[in-house]
């Protein structure tokens, strides 16, 4: 099991069945000592999403704090779901996806929903879909998706950018 999975986890398993939330380890893991954007996504054994939030940017002071907050939000505060209990954590599948910074683009021309996430803008509004997922086949479909997440109307002009992944599962 790859180091940032690992420590999502038991991170999961920490915060859910004792409430507790595990500092990071000493010494990092070399994969845990950078900053950037993660993501921490929980599924079922039968592949249906059970939380999943993240960050675009860092906004802790390495990716393992990173990868920590996001498994505890992805198990406890994903409004999508009531938080995870502790019978299910046997049965949970957990990946993490660390995030490129986000580049501006000019057009959906410059997309491809197998190799990019995308980022939707408007005003303050924000959505964000990450790159690979099943059933999102088309850049129409990625960046629908996005705009509903953000309420952003399919007719309101938007910034779009993309951004890569390395998804470790």
């Amino acid at each position: 099991m790859h180091p940032l999975v690992d420590l999502a986890r038991q991170t999961i398993d920490s915060c859910v069945r004792r409430r507790h939330v595990p500092p990071a380890p000493k010494p990092l893991p070399s994969e845990a000592e950078g900053r950037a954007g993660a993501f921490v996504c929980i599924k079922t054994k039968e592949g249906d999403l059970r939380g999943c939030i993240g960050t675009i940017e860092p906004s802790q002071s390495n990716l393992a704090d990173e990868v920590i907050q996001n498994a505890v939000s992805a198990a406890t505060r994903d409004p999508r779901f009531p938080p995870v209990s502790a019978k299910e954590l046997d049965d949970l599948v957990v990946s993490v996806d660390v995030l490129t910074p986000p580049e501006a683009i000019a057009g959906p021309e410059q997309l491809d929903p197998r190799r990019y996430g995308v980022i939707v803008e408007s005003g303050w509004r924000r959505g964000l879909l990450l790159p690979d997922l099943e059933g999102v086949d088309t850049v129409e479909e990625q960046v629908d998706i996005a705009r509903r997440k953000a309420g952003i109307g399919r007719n309101e002009p938007v910034k779009l950018y993309r951004f890569e992944v390395k998804r470790y599962e």
